[in-house]
């Protein structure tokens, strides 16, 4: 046997999409990095192994898609990949080249693919050496010395391995009064799953299955207990096995029955089920997966332990490093062999019942205390190894919202070497400069915004060739979404758009008042209906309270019968707030239908009520027909200096006067020279809605295309950067040289297809 050693800053054990992004984020940061993956490729459940495609709060909340490394990483596989996303079954080999390709251009990060972590050396018993690894299929045993480690195998298999202590199982109720948590205390996990695709052949394609496949005979099984067989070509998440065994140590024994049952389902669905049997004739299986995709085995205890109180709650963290918004997604303990598969889908994804309520959370933020050990120095955690109880991993343990752990985590250890401090230290000491190199790498923070004292942009005042006003939007409205789609297995499109409920729609606030606000509703009941309206300020756009104490108007109307008639309500509100939101809602009359708009307004999202004083998206993310008088000037300038890189508390956005040819640009002027050397830019795109929204070789069509980015030096503008055939959201540009100027402008020529320029945020370095 060949035997190794190697030494790094960081060294990363997993290579999902925690540990991935864990990793490169350290890389990036300067330190020496080392990434361990037991895998032939990175991406954990999310690989073409697994196919589990990555989920994250956008499922559930518009503008909320994790941005970063992992949306980085999104952005780059749509822009390249043929196939669509569908729910699982569906990841190509196009997902694994795009997280490979990073790897290999990342200065500083190693990487050990076929590589396990089989041991680990305690310098003593709060401090970790090396790790000690067998290479598969080279004979090689490897032993990786590192300053810190981060434990990104989802098991926790370093942490245990050092002498962590950790949890398995569900909390009891009375620990933490977790309305989540089950009675008394149980040692059972969630399941582990795995996924199939089928292909349509085009023409009847027999199936026989082996004689040790499951056999079902029992419609029940699957249409009343949350196990609907809806698309033909695959997805189903609740092909799933837990209890009663040990889904780290048994796990082989899972997947073994697990494909048991898959092959029995299939079965059902092509030749017993009443309902399928004509959609599946023409369907073959094309792949059946051999890798279990895991939700759910030991949680390592922390600096802070995380109750299902903080999401439902949005306690705000000092330390705040990430953000979740996925609900509180707690599948029954043996899944194929429960009564149910999870309780929202037994409850036919119902958005009212007292569960679906209390399930419903974020955005919420997430602390760094969680991801370090509070047993050894140099170990931190990122993924659904984290320090939290069962019932608060049902929200967390989403790849979307793990990636952003793993890139803060990775942050968070470099930052910790460079600085010589021990990574124990971090929150309490050097939390507000984790933020800050956070923000500036693309990520967003629900309760932190720039606020970087190096940011040069920070200190200029800015000015723009045009600026687009919000007159609102109706049901004929045109839009520039090509590409954008809905997630078709979740909120599937409503309809019709009747009040069967309390409505509302955010509206941007750019002046001191609105005069009159209209909308667009048809009313067909054959006589005059009374309608409800109200408006009220709102914090920002995910303040799903119904009452949100600022109520600032409120009328009853009268809606003539009739299709499509515009209502002009009076509403006369003074002393508003420019750069705030207003929320307009109509109350409900289902004898009414209020019309979406047919474009989505950048920043403009609705939501409809539920129950206990909450509410939540409407439909996918979309904007309700509206007009507002005098016009909002509410995507200024000065919006990218704002700190925030989406919509939240406002706009936050530059959008150009979508009437005048694009050329348009952006200017920032200083009243002394700079040095400006690094120039960064958030284009907006790729945020509405989750992954699965968007299609084969999709570029958002928000996002600047081509641009320059010129300096005014000595009395003339100097091009210094030029980009052509852009897509990506986040750009960092060095220039050439360090420029002496006293403004900066950038250009967009083009955009992948909206006719407005629009940026987020420029920030400028020297």
């Amino acid at each position: 046997m060949k035997i190794t050693q190697e030494t790094y800053d960081v060294v990363v054990c997993g290579g999902g999409l925690a540990g991935f992004c864990a990793a490169v984020s350290s890389a990036r940061q300067g330190a020496t990095t080392c990434l361990i993956q037991d895998r032939p490729v990175f991406g954990g459940n999310s690989s073409s192994e697994v196919r589990v495609t990555p989920h994250g709060a956008a499922a559930f909340h518009a503008y909320a898609r994790e941005t970063g490394i992992l949306s980085e990483l999104l952005i780059e596989e749509r822009a390249a990949n043929h196939e669509e996303i569908w729910e699982n079954g569906w990841t190509n080999s196009v997902w694994d080249m795009t997280m490979y390709d990073l790897a290999m251009k990342t200065p500083n990060l190693k990487f050990h693919v076929n590589t396990a972590v089989q041991s680990v050396n305690m310098t003593d018993e709060r401090q970790i050496a090396s790790v000690v690894c067998y290479v598969a299929n080279a004979e090689t045993k490897l032993t990786i010395h590192g300053k810190t480690f981060i434990d990104c195998t989802g098991d926790g298999t370093v942490a245990h391995l050092a002498g962590c202590e950790w949890r398995m199982g569900s909390e009891g109720r009375d620990e933490f009064q977790e309305f989540h948590a089950p009675e008394a205390a149980s040692k059972d996990t969630m399941g582990n799953s795995i996924h199939f695709k089928a292909r349509d052949m085009g023409r009847p394609v027999p199936f026989t299955a082996p004689d040790w496949a499951v056999k079902h005979e029992d419609p029940s099984y699957f249409y009343d207990q949350g196990r609907l067989p809806k698309e033909m070509k695959g997805g189903y998440w609740w092909i799933e096995i837990g209890v009663p065994w040990n889904t780290i140590y048994e796990a082989e024994d899972i997947r073994h029955e697990l494909t048991r049952h898959t092959l029995g389902i299939w079965d059902w669905i092509k030749n017993k089920d009443p309902k399928t049997k004509e959609k599946a004739a023409n369907y073959a299986l094309d792949w059946i997966g051999q890798v279990p995709g895991k939700r759910e085995s030991r949680r390592i205890m922390g600096q802070y332990l995380m109750t299902e109180h903080d999401p439902a709650e949005r306690t705000v963290f000092h330390d705040e490093i990430a953000f979740g918004g996925w609900f509180l997604d707690l599948h029954t303990p043996g899944g194929l062999l429960a009564a149910h598969s999870e309780p929202a889908s037994a409850e036919g994804y119902t958005q009212s019942s007292e569960y679906a309520i209390k399930s419903y959370c974020g955005p919420y933020g997430i602390p760094l205390r969680i991801m370090i050990s509070k047993d050894v120095d140099n170990l931190m955690m990122a993924g659904r190894n984290v320090s939290v109880t069962h019932a608060a991993l049902g929200t967390v343990r989403v790849m979307g919202t793990t990636a952003l752990m793993g890139q803060a985590a990775g942050l968070s250890a470099a930052l910790a070497i460079r600085k010589g401090i021990s990574i124990q230290e971090v929150p309490d000491t050097s939390i507000t400069e984790v933020q800050q190199a956070l923000l500036r790498d693309g990520c967003f923070l629900p309760n932190y915004k720039n606020e970087d004292p190096y940011d040069l942009a920070r200190k200029a005042s800015v000015s723009a060739s045009s600026q687009a006003l919000l007159y609102g939007a109706g049901p004929e409205s045109k839009g520039f979404h090509e590409g954008l789609t809905v997630w078709r297995d979740q909120n599937h499109r409503i309809p019709h758009d009747r009040l069967l409920q309390r409505r509302g729609q955010w509206i941007a606030v750019g002046t001191d008042h609105i005069d009159t606000l209209s909308f667009c509703v048809s009313n067909n009941s054959g006589h005059v209906q009374q309608l409800k309206v109200a408006l009220a300020r709102v914090d920002h756009i995910w303040d799903y309270r119904v009452n949100t104490g600022t109520l600032l108007n409120e009328q009853t109307l009268e809606i003539p019968e009739g299709e499509r008639i515009w209502v002009e309500w009076a509403v006369n509100a003074t002393g508003l707030q420019p750069g705030s939101y207003v929320r307009l809602d109509l109350l409900g009359n289902p004898d009414l239908e209020w019309h979406r708009a047919g474009c989505i307004v950048p920043g403009h999202m609705s939501a409809n009520e539920i129950g206990l004083n909450r509410m939540r998206r409407y439909d996918n993310g979309i904007t309700m027909s509206f007009k507002v008088s005098p016009a909002q000037p509410c995507f200024g300038p000065e919006n990218v200096l704002s700190g925030v890189t989406r919509p939240h508390q406002f706009t936050n956005l530059w959008r150009s006067e979508p009437n005048e040819p694009l050329g348009a640009y952006l200017e920032l002027i200083w009243q002394e020279t700079q040095s400006i050397r690094h120039v960064e830019l958030t284009f907006p795109g790729h945020l509405i809605r989750e992954y699965h929204a968007y299609s084969p070789f999709y570029r958002d069509p928000q996002c600047a295309k081509d641009y320059t980015i010129e300096t005014y030096v000595q009395g003339q503008w100097k091009t210094v950067v030029q980009v052509a055939g852009n897509y990506q959201r986040h750009r960092k540009h060095e220039l050439p040289e360090s420029a002496a100027a006293d403004r900066l402008r950038v250009t967009i020529q083009s955009t992948n297809g909206d006719p407005s320029a629009a940026i987020y945020e420029i920030r400028c370095y020297s």
